[in-house]
């Protein structure tokens, strides 16, 4: 192993940059991509610099952890802002907009069209086509209130 080590030339760690980054591919979280990144960087200095491979190994491991921690802490303080935050809520999609009963709400649950689906609606007793606002969900539910 130690033979092989002491041989390390630059187009090993483009291999592993290579490596690296088709194993982020498959098992994507943002850190495989970055031990990429650096071991790129190490075969790009490897190319211009006789650095010994005991340094390269080092200035790898230093690169890749800073690499993550700079990452890390740029996507904390600018989180990804979605178009759409209530793509995978659907329920929460309808909060606010105003239904008709399709069927009377009796004790507390009945069903109110929403776009070609319909849906299960609890809330206060009410009889069939009267007016309701979503309020909020509750589990596959919606919840609503009497409409004014």
């Amino acid at each position: 192993m130690i033979a092989f080590l002491e041989t390390l030339k630059w187009w090993h760690w483009w291999a592993a940059a290579a490596a690296l980054a088709a194993i982020e591919t498959f098992f994507p979280g943002a850190v495989a991509i970055w031990f990429a990144a650096a071991a790129f960087v190490v075969g790009c200095l490897v190319v211009f610099l006789p650095i010994p491979w005991g340094l390269q190994l080092i200035l790898f491991g230093v690169l890749g952890i800073i690499a993550v921690v700079v990452y890390r802490r740029y996507a904390r303080a600018h989180p990804k802002l979605s178009e759409l935050p209530m793509l995978n809520q659907r329920g929460a999609q309808y909060i606010g907009q105003q239904l008709t009963l399709m069927e009377p709400i009796v004790n507390g649950a009945g069903k109110a069209r929403v776009g070609d689906s319909v849906w299960t609606v609890h809330g206060p007793d009410l009889p069939l086509g009267a007016r309701v606002r979503v309020t909020g969900i509750d589990g596959t539910a919606l919840v609503v209130d009497a409409s004014t």
